[in-house]
C-alpha cells in the first residue's frame, strides 16, 4: 500500500474530496486552472495505492496521447516505476482500435483492418463520386465527407440517414454514405469515426463481448467529459453500466467544440444518468488573479443554459484590473496591441513567449501580424497558417499577379484549374511540355494555342489532324482560362484596386468555389479571409490608379517575406480561441470583442450557439495568469466596407468597477468632443463625404466658417509612430480633415488631422 499522505500531498480540500470519493459515479466539475489533471492522476493512484485495485481493471480515457503519457509518468513518480503498467490509458480512438483488433471478428470483419487517415478518406470519397457519376465540381468531396462524419458521431448509419434525408444535398450524401461504407468494407478499412461507431455496435450486438470488457474495466475514468460526442458518451455508458464506477472530470462552462460533434448535454445530464452520483466542485484557481476570474465569471454567469454555478477564487491576489481598449478600426486595434506589448517587453517583466493574442476568426490575424511586424516583435501563429500563406489568399494573390503580369508561370500554374474548370493534370503537363519546347511562358503558349485553333477552324474539314494535336475539350478549357486572364488584364487598366478585386472574385466565382470545396461554414470562413485581403486594398485607394495594384503586391510580398523570418520559440503567440483551450499565458489580449465577431454572427439567432460563444470568451479570458486586455474597434472593415461596430454584449455583462478603461488614444480621444459625436451620427446615417482642394497656408487655421484642409499632396510630414511620410491627398470628412500619407516602410495610412498630431517636416 502506498502512503495516503503521498497521494494527497499538496491537494486542497475539494481536490482531496474528489480523489478519495467512495466508488460509484463521480462528477468533478473543474473550473479553469483548478488542477483537474492532478486530480485525475491522483484518483488513479488512490484506487491502486489505497483501495488496492489492480491496474488491470482501470481504464482512463484522455483526449490526447500527450495527456496519456503525462498520466503514466506522474503515476510512476507517485507509485513507483512500473506499478501502473497494466493500466489501460489512451484516447478514445486508440482504445477502441485496441478493442476492435481483438473482437471485430464478431462483426464479420478481419482483425488486420487498415485505419484511413484524412487524406485516405478524401481519396475514397472522390472514388465514390466517380462511381456514382457525380461531378466533383458540383458535389464537393470534403463537404460530403464532413456531413457523413457528423452523422457517424451521432451514431446515424447510412440507412437511417437516407430515411431522414430532406434536402437534395442530404439525398446525395445518403447515396455517397452508403457507397463510402461499401468501399471501406471492401478494403477492410475503418476511418477514425468508424473506430468509435463499430465499437458501440460491437457492444450493442454482442452482449457477451461487452460483459467481458465490463468485467475487465471495473473502474472507468474520463477527462474533458464536456467535449464528448454521442458515440463517446455511449461507449463510457456501456462500459460503466455494470459497476457504475465512472469518474469523469469536466466543466460545462468550457464546452466549445460543438462544431466537432461535442455535446454539452452529456455532462449536464450526468446526474440524470447516474442518480446516485457524487458531484464535486473544484473552484480554487491556481492560474489567474481574482481580477481576471471575476471578469470571466461575470460573463459566464449570464448564460441561458442550465448549469451548476461555480464561484472561482484564488490565492494569487487581486492583481491588476482587466483593461478594455478601443481602437478606431482593426488596424489601430492591432497597433494598440503591438504598442502595449512593446511597453510590457521594455519593462523587462515579460518575454515575448509570455504573451498571447487570441481572436475568434483566422481572418483577424492579418492586422495583428502586420502590426507585430512593424514593431519587429517576434510572433508565431499557432495551429494555423500565416495569413498570407493561406491557400485561399495565395490563390487570390495569384489572380491579381496575373492581372499585372500574365507571364508569371508560378501564379498561372497555381490557378490554372482553380476553381476547377476541367483542366486536368494531364492537360497541364501537356501545356507545360509545349511551352518548354517552344521556350515561351505558359501565357504565350496559351495564345499560340488560340492562334492554332483559329487556323484549324479556317482549314478544310478534310485536313488531317496534327500528330500532337490537343483534344478539343482540353483546348477549349485552356482557351476559356485565357479569356479570363485577358479580361482581367483589361479590367486592371480600367478599375481601381478594390473594384478590380470585386470584379475578379465575382468573375471567378471565388466564394461559391470555396463553399463547394470546403462546405458552407469552412467555405465562409475562408471567404472571410479573402475579404480581409480586400479590406487591405482600401489602404491604397488614394494612390494613382495605375500604381495601386503594383504597390499593393510589392508590399504584400514584403510582409510575407519578413513573416517567415519571425519564427522562434520565444515569440508572441497568435491563436484562435478554439485552439487556445488547455493553454495559459501570463498576458492575454482578446481582440475583436464586437457583435458579429464575438459572439459570431452565426450564433445570434441560436440560443445554444450564443451560449457556446459565451463559453468561448470564458475559455479565452481564463487563459490569462496576470494581465488580461479586452479590445474592440469603433469601425471594422467587412466585405470591403468599413461599418460602425457594436461592442460585444459580453462587455456589457461585466460590472464597470471590474474594468479599467484605457486612456483614450488617437481617434478615441476625439470621442470626448462634440465634433466626434457629430461625426459618428453622420456615419450612422451614411452622410456623404465632402472633399476640398488644397488651400494656402494662410487659410489653414481659420477660426470661423467651414474648416479647410491644412495639408496638401506632396507635402512632407512627420508622425510620432510612423515616422516620415509624404501626403498623398487630403480632404474634409464631416468636419475633420482626413489626410492620406505614404510612410516610408509603413505603407499608406489614413489619419484624422484633429488627433494625429502630424507635423510638417522640419517643424
Amino acid at each position: 500500500m502506498t502512503d495516503v499522505s503521498t497521494i494527497l500531498d499538496g491537494l486542497n480540500p475539494a481536490q482531496q474530496q474528489a480523489v478519495t470519493a467512495e466508488p460509484g459515479p463521480v462528477l468533478v466539475l473543474a473550473g479553469p486552472g483548478s488542477g483537474k489533471t492532478r486530480v485525475l492522476t491522483r484518483r488513479v493512484a488512490y484506487l491502486i495505492g489505497v483501495y488496492g485495485v489492480d491496474p488491470h481493471h482501470i481504464l482512463a480515457v484522455t483526449f490526447t496521447n500527450k495527456a496519456a503519457r503525462e498520466m503514466r509518468d506522474r503515476l510512476d513518480a507517485l507509485l513507483g516505476p512500473g506499478e501502473a503498467a497494466a493500466l489501460t490509458v489512451g484516447t478514445f480512438h486508440s482504445i477502441c482500435a485496441r478493442f476492435l483488433r481483438r473482437d471485430i471478428v464478431h462483426l464479420g470483419r478481419e482483425r488486420d483492418f487498415a485505419i484511413y487517415d484524412t487524406d485516405d478518406q478524401l481519396r475514397v470519397m472522390k472514388r465514390v463520386l466517380r462511381d456514382l457519376n457525380l461531378d466533383e465540381k458540383k458535389h464537393a468531396p470534403r463537404a460530403i465527407h464532413a456531413a457523413i462524419s457528423r452523422a457517424k458521431n451521432e451514431l446515424i448509419d447510412p440507412a437511417a440517414y437516407s430515411r431522414h434525408a430532406q434536402s437534395y444535398f442530404e439525398e446525395v450524401t445518403a447515396r455517397c454514405f452508403a457507397r463510402y461504407q461499401e468501399l471501406l468494407r471492401d478494403a477492410n478499412a475503418l476511418d477514425f469515426d468508424d473506430l468509435l461507431v463499430e465499437t458501440v455496435r460491437l457492444f450493442e450486438q454482442h452482449p457477451a463481448v461487452l460483459e467481458r470488457y465490463q468485467e475487465r474495466y471495473a473502474f472507468c475514468l474520463a477527462d474533458e467529459y464536456q467535449d464528448t460526442n454521442r458515440a463517446q458518451y455511449m461507449l463510457l455508458k456501456q462500459l460503466a453500466s455494470r459497476h457504475h464506477n465512472l469518474f469523469v472530470v469536466g466543466d460545462e462552462d468550457q464546452s466549445i467544440y460543438a462544431f466537432r460533434g461535442a455535446d454539452v448535454r452529456n455532462i449536464l445530464s450526468f446526474e440524470r444518468d447516474y442518480p446516485s452520483a457524487q458531484v464535486i466542485l473544484l473552484e480554487q484557481n491556481y492560474r489567474s488573479t481574482q481580477a481576471i476570474l471575476d471578469v470571466a465569471q461575470a460573463v459566464i454567469n449570464r448564460s441561458a443554459q442550465r448549469r451548476r454555478e461555480k464561484r472561482l477564487w484564488t490565492r494569487n491576489g487581486a492583481g491588476v484590473k482587466v483593461q478594455v481598449i478601443e481602437g478606431y478600426d482593426q488596424d489601430e486595434e492591432a497597433q494598440l496591441v503591438a504598442d502595449e506589448i512593446a511597453r510590457l517587453l521594455a519593462g523587462g517583466a515579460y518575454q515575448p513567449g509570455d504573451i498571447a493574442i487570441m481572436y475568434r476568426t483566422n481572418a483577424q490575424s492579418r492586422a495583428i501580424e502586420e502590426a507585430l511586424i512593424t514593431r519587429q516583435t517576434p510572433y508565431v501563429v499557432v495551429g494555423g497558417t500565416r495569413f498570407y500563406e493561406r491557400k485561399e489568399i495565395k490563390d487570390a494573390l495569384a489572380y491579381l499577379r496575373l492581372a499585372l503580369n500574365p507571364f508569371d508561370d508560378i501564379s498561372l500554374s497555381r490557378v490554372l484549374n482553380w476553381p476547377p474548370r476541367g483542366i486536368g493534370q494531364r492537360t497541364q503537363d501537356d501545356l507545360e511540355r509545349r511551352a518548354g519546347a517552344a521556350a515561351v511562358p505558359l501565357y504565350a503558349m496559351l495564345h499560340m494555342l488560340a492562334a492554332d485553333a483559329e487556323t484549324a477552324d479556317q482549314s478544310a474539314p478534310s485536313a488531317p489532324a496534327r500528330a500532337d494535336a490537343m483534344s478539343s475539350r482540353a483546348r477549349n478549357a485552356l482557351l476559356g482560362f485565357l479569356a479570363l486572364l485577358d479580361e482581367a488584364i483589361e479590367q486592371r487598366r480600367l478599375l481601381s484596386l478594390g473594384a478590380l478585386m470585386d470584379w475578379l472574385f465575382e468573375r471567378v466565382g471565388f466564394r461559391e468555389a470555396l463553399r463547394r470545396e470546403y462546405g458552407d461554414d469552412e467555405g465562409d470562413d475562408r471567404w472571410n479571409n479573402v475579404m480581409e485581403l480586400r479590406n487591405v486594398a482600401e489602404n491604397y485607394a488614394t494612390l494613382p490608379r495605375e500604381n495601386q495594384l503594383a504597390t499593393f503586391l510589392e508590399e504584400v510580398a514584403l510582409v510575407s517575406d519578413i513573416d517567415t523570418l519571425q519564427e522562434g520559440r520565444n515569440a508572441v503567440t497568435c491563436i484562435t480561441l478554439h485552439q487556445a483551450k488547455g493553454l495559459e499565458f501570463p498576458v492575454v489580449f482578446l481582440v475583436g470583442l464586437e457583435e458579429g465577431l464575438l459572439p459570431h454572427a452565426r450564433s445570434t439567432d441560436d440560443r445554444d450557439a450564443l451560449d457556446e460563444e459565451r463559453r468561448l470568451f470564458y475559455v479565452g479570458a481564463t487563459r490569462a495568469k496576470e494581465r488580461l486586455y479586452l479590445l474592440h474597434a469603433f469601425r471594422r472593415a467587412s466585405y470591403g466596407r468599413a461599418e460602425i461596430a457594436t461592442p460585444s454584449r459580453f462587455l456589457h455583462d461585466i460590472p464597470p468597477d471590474l474594468l479599467h478603461r484605457a486612456p483614450k488614444r488617437g481617434y478615441a480621444a476625439a470621442q470626448q468632443s462634440s465634433m466626434f459625436t457629430h461625426r459618428m451620427t453622420a456615419l450612422r446615417h451614411s452622410a456623404q463625404e465632402r472633399t476640398s482642394s488644397s488651400t494656402p497656408a494662410s487659410r489653414r487655421n481659420a477660426p470661423e466658417g467651414p474648416r479647410e484642409v491644412a495639408f496638401f499632396a506632396g507635402q512632407k510630414v512627420y508622425h510620432a509612430h510612423f515616422g516620415e511620410g509624404i501626403v498623398v491627398s487630403s480632404k474634409l470628412v464631416e468636419g475633420d480633415e482626413e489626410v492620406t500619407v505614404a510612410f516610408a516602410g509603413k505603407g499608406i495610412k489614413r489619419l484624422l488631422a484633429s488627433f494625429a498630431n502630424l507635423q510638417r517636416a522640419g517643424e
